[in-house]
This record gives C-alpha cells, sequence and structure tokens, in this order.
C-alpha cells in the first residue's frame, strides 16, 4: 500500500490487501456497520502514564517491506507506519485539518505576494542532535523535483513554485523560487508561487513539502543512489520522538528516545514494531502478541470478544476502487495520454462492468458490514464536499445487460465481442491478500462472466504487492482493469490523484471536461467555499458518468490497543501517523 500526502500521496494506493492506518476523521454512522463497531471511540480511556516499558507494535502486510525510510522518496505505506515513531510531520493539524502552529515548524501564508513561509521552532532537532535548519526544508524540494529520484511527489501543484521546474528539468542548479532570509543555517525559508491554491492552508495539499530532508547526512549522496543508500535503508536521521535503533531489513524497525526531541524525553523507553500476515492477524491479537495491532476486518467475529484490549475505530480517508487502463503515461510530455483504440476506451464497457459488481453483498458475507459500498470518489468524511445525491454503481446485472446489447456487444457463443466484431478479453488484476481475497475475487469474475464478458485473473493468479505495483506503474501492457486503492490527502483537491500530468492517475484517463473541473477545484475562485463545493459536486457526477475509476468500498477500521496504553487516538489531530501521539503514548501507572 503506498501512503498519501498527508496521509502521503503515492503513498496512496491503499489495496484490500492491507489494513491502513491513516488519519481520517471519524464517522461512526454509516447504518451498514455492526452495532458494536458504531459504539467504538477514536481514543482509549486516559489514565495516568508512567515512564518506560517496550511497546509492540504489528505491521500487517504479506510481504517484506522495502525500508526506503526518506519521506520524499518513499513509495510504501507499510515503510511509512514502520518508520512513523520517529517521522514527524512539520506541522499538526486540528480535527478539520487546518494547520496550525503546534507543530515542529509554523506556516505563514501571504496571498496578496504569493508566498508562504516556513519556519522550524529553535531545539528541533534531528536524531544526531544537528538542528534542523532552511537548507534541511529546502533539500526536501530538490529530492521531490530532481528528476534523477523519479519521485511521485513532483506535480503540477509542486511545480507551481518559482523555480522549480527549471531546476527538473536541469536548466537551474538551484530553485530560485526558495530563499534564505536568514540564510542556509537559519530556521526560515520563502517560498514563492506563480498562484495560490485555496487548499494551501490544510495539511495534505501538496502545493508545498511538509517535510524535511537531512541535508548535512545526505548531501553527498546522489539523488540516483538515495533509495539504496546506507542513510536510508539503514540508519535514516529523523526528529521526531524517537530514533532508529535497530532494522531488520523486510522484517522490523526497533525505536529508542531521541535524546533532542524537541518537545522532551517521550513515556516508552522502546518500541519494536514487526511484521505479521494477514491470516496471522486475529491469532496475534488474542494472544496478545502486540500491544498496538490493527483488525483485519473480515476476522472482526474472530477477536471482538478478546479480553485485555480497547478496540478504536474510524473512517480513514481510504476507498477502493475500479480501474480501466485506457492509456499510457508519456515520460517526454510528462502526462497521461488516452489509447483511443484501447478496448476499455468505451463508457459503456466500463458501465457494464460496475453495474455487474455486488459489492454490498460481498461486504456484507465477508466483512461483516465493516467494508460498505461508496457512491462516490470524496468520501463523507470530506463534509460538504461530499455529493450526498451521488448514486453510484448499484449492483444491476439487468442493466448492465442492456447497456451492453444497446453500445453494439453482441453474443458469439458464450462471450460478447466487441462493436466492430472482434474477440473481447479483459485481463483483471487484483493484489494478493488474506484468505478471503481470492474467493472476493472469484466471485466478481463470475459476476463479470454471467454478462457475457470474458475476463480473466490476470497470470491466473492474484498480484503479489511489489509485482501488483510495478505492473501498475509501468502501464504492463497485460493489464485491463484493476481493483485499486487510495490513501487520500487531508486536503480534497483532486490534481494529485486524477490530473492529465499525475503520474498517480493510474487509470492513464485525460480529458478536457476532467482538467477544467480539476482545475477550478484550485482556481482562486474557489477561494469561495460554495464555489469550490460547486465544483467538487460536479466533478463527482462526471467521473461517476465516465466510470474510468469506479468508487467500490470504504471501511472502519478497528484497532486493538492493550488496555494497559493510554492517550492512544485516532482522531485526525492525535493522529499516530506523523503526528504528536508517540511521544505521548505510554503505559498506564
Amino acid at each position: 500500500m503506498k501512503k498519501g500526502k498527508f496521509v502521503k500521496y503515492l503513498s496512496l494506493l491503499a489495496m484490500a490487501a492491507l489494513t491502513l492506518t491513516a488519519c481520517g476523521k471519524s464517522n461512526n454512522t454509516n447504518n451498514s456497520a455492526t452495532p458494536s463497531v458504531n459504539k467504538l471511540k477514536e481514543a482509549v480511556p486516559t489514565k495516568p502514564v508512567k515512564q518506560g516499558g517496550t511497546l509492540k507494535v504489528a505491521l500487517e502486510t504479506d510481504t517484506p517491506f522495502q525500508g526506503i525510510f526518506l519521506d520524499e522518496i518513499s513509495e510504501n505505506t507499510i515503510d511509512y507506519l514502520a518508520s512513523q515513531f520517529g517521522d514527524e510531520t512539520l506541522f499538526y493539524y486540528d480535527n478539520h485539518y487546518k494547520i496550525n502552529d503546534k507543530g515542529p515548524a509554523t506556516l505563514k501564508i501571504n496571498r496578496k505576494n504569493k508566498t508562504i513561509t516556513v519556519t522550524t521552532k529553535k531545539g528541533v532537532k534531528w536524531s544526531d542532535g544537528k538542528q534542523v535548519n532552511a537548507k534541511d526544508l529546502e533539500y526536501s524540494y530538490e529530492i521531490i523535483a530532481n528528476k534523477k529520484t523519479n519521485c511521485d511527489r513532483y506535480t503540477d501543484q509542486m511545480a507551481n513554485i518559482i523555480g522549480l521546474k527549471a531546476y527538473h528539468d536541469g536548466k537551474s542548479k538551484t530553485i530560485s523560487g526558495i530563499t534564505y532570509p536568514n540564510g542556509e543555517n537559519g530556521r526560515s525559508i520563502v517560498i514563492h508561487f506563480q498562484r495560490m491554491y485555496p487548499g494551501m492552508y490544510n495539511a495534505g495539499s501538496n502545493c508545498y513539502s511538509e517535510t524535511a530532508a537531512p541535508y548535512h547526512y545526505l548531501k553527498d549522496v546522489p539523488f540516483d543512489k538515495l533509495q539504496s543508500s546506507n542513510q536510508v535503508r539503514k540508519e535514516p536521521l529523523f526528529f521526531g520522538p524517537y530514533k532508529v535503533q535497530k532494522i531488520v531489513r523486510g522484517q522490523s524497525t526497533t525505536w529508542v528516545p531521541n535524546k533532542y526531541y524537541w518537545r522532551g524525553r517521550p513515556k516508552l523507553d522502546k518500541i519494536v514494531a514487526s511484521v505479521v500476515s494477514t491470516n496471522s492477524a486475529s491469532e496475534a491479537i488474542k494472544s496478545h502478541k502486540f500491544d498496538v495491532i490493527n483488525v483485519i476486518n473480515t476476522q472482526w467475529n474472530q477477536v471482538k470478544n478478546t479480553k485485555g484490549v480497547n478496540f478504536v475505530a474510524q473512517i480513514p480517508l481510504v476507498y477502493y476502487y475500479l480501474g480501466f487502463k485506457v492509456g499510457k503515461w508519456d515520460s517526454k510530455q510528462e502526462k497521461n495520454v488516452v489509447d483511443k483504440n484501447n478496448i476499455m476506451n468505451n463508457k459503456a464497457l466500463r458501465q457494464a462492468m460496475a453495474y455487474a459488481m455486488n459489492v454490498s453483498e460481498v461486504d456484507k458475507r465477508y466483512t461483516q458490514g465493516l467494508k460498505f459500498r461508496i457512491p462516490t470518489l470524496i468520501p463523507a468524511g470530506f463534509g460538504d464536499y461530499f455529493d450526498k445525491n451521488a448514486k453510484g454503481y448499484s449492483f444491476n446485472l439487468n442493466k448492465a445487460n442492456k447497456i451492453l446489447d444497446k453500445a453494439g456487444y453482441k453474443k458469439k457463443g458464450k462471450w460478447r465481442v466487441q462493436p466492430n466484431g472482434k474477440p473481447l478479453k479483459i485481463n483483471f488484476m487484483a493484489m494478493s491478500g488474506n484468505a478471503t481475497q481470492e474467493p472476493i475475487i472469484q466471485n466478481y469474475l463470475q459476476q463479470w462472466h454471467k454478462i457475457g464478458l470474458d475476463v480473466k485473473l490476470l497470470g491466473g493468479r492474484l498480484t503479489e504487492q511489489n509485482s501488483f505495483y510495478d505492473k501498475l506503474q509501468k502501464d504492463n501492457p497485460d493489464v485491463n482493469a484493476y481493483i485499486g486503492g487510495f490513501g487520500l490527502s487531508t486536503e480534497p483537491s483532486q490534481a494529485n490523484l486524477y490530473s492529465e500530468k499525475s503520474l498517480g492517475n493510474f487509470s492513464r484517463f485525460a480529458t478536457p471536461e476532467n482538467t477544467k473541473l480539476i482545475n477550478e477545484m484550485d482556481a482562486p475562485a474557489s477561494f469561495n467555499h460554495q464555489h469550490r463545493v460547486q465544483i467538487f459536486h460536479e466533478w463527482q457526477k462526471y467521473m461517476n458518468d465516465e466510470a474510468y475509476i469506479v468508487p467500490l468500498d470504504s471501511a472502519y477500521e478497528i484497532t486493538a490497543v492493550n488496555n494497559k496504553l493510554t492517550n492512544y487516538s485516532v482522531a485526525p489531530s492525535k493522529c499516530a501517523n506523523k503526528h504528536p501521539i508517540w511521544y505521548d503514548i505510554g503505559f498506564t501507572k
């Protein structure tokens, strides 16, 4: 699973094979969830905390984590979760994701001058004791924009920084739009933009970096060697509450207090985060192997009566979707290019496949309602940006058949053929996961077969996680459709997910209308909230109609927490990922 920004952007892929611990606004009102989950809170009871103790945290994945511990180039959510104890964001925010001044750095926005000023607080230090300075703030942008890092975070919105594109294109060795009021060893940078965006006041806007990189530690590592360097893989530096003590590649990370942490010594003596397979998660919960471990939703009935734990729940900003490959990424033009001859480039075919999916039935059977069908690509957690009138694609085989018939997909024997009479064979890719993943995917294949579509699982089997990402990102020509997921940024703009120039737009669709709507989301007129809401609603209707990306479901996320722990919360302002909570968490007296 890849992590979002911030929840980190291409980060993003939140597959059903994996549970994502992510900041998200709790919304325990969905009627499809079990009553017991509706009663769960988003924080454990607060009690007096003692100093010391070792915390054991589960990293649920069925493959080893990659171990790239540098925010700017990290590609994998498990890497992110494995490093969250020391990896802190520059900015803290409230429960509505608005940035405040309580974090390691402050943010001042000047709309008139088209600038922001980022200042790290005095005493915010890397785990080797060096103050996080202005060069560290700027260096984050160099890593993001340098072509040799092949960083997914370099997007249109980030390129809005003056001089960043020139640096990216190799036309300049420096970024002209980032200046140092007090020199590189000062604590502030001023960032100059071509235009200002409405989302800049929120975390996750992707307009600027919310991380810093230790220039003094990484400066001698070539950009194309960063990902494989010891400084990133074995001995990374962070300015959060804990520092790395030991990394067992792909399996575990061990953390001890960062004596230079700007808020003081954290409560715990040690944190050990270890990989556990999704199929073993329920037994790990019942045997109290970990102090903090996510519940696999399909295993909820097996663990919900476990003694000695507190269950906390939220609906994170995560959804799963059916995607259709209709083009490729053009690296020279740095944009998505649609192939008009692609077999999936027919709206009727896409809509029919969407109507044939019995999502609600599957979620009820395999997750006891902890997953639930969603009607749109904007989660309800985004408040009025969510179009409550959206219908989405409810299960309707009859409608699916009629759509195909009308569009000219006639049956020739068992299977339908294309409107031009040529055979229609669709390769479908889905990621491997827990024990229920195979029957769920086989069910969807059967549903498509019922409407006469020859849809086969790519390679005849589920695809391993790393291979799945590789095929998706590199536009493997054998992939026609897939089920993916996104862990969303806390700012609702869709530019980094579905714009023409977004590398994370894995479907590779690009249309003038989509570009127009996404641009309008972030236009000056959208500083007016009601106007922005209207644009978001128009975009949701457009996306539902075109069905390049079909919303499937979202899910409650439940975490089992040792009842001897206190100060654990999944509220946005207290979120356990890159936020202050790991400093506060401790065992009760």
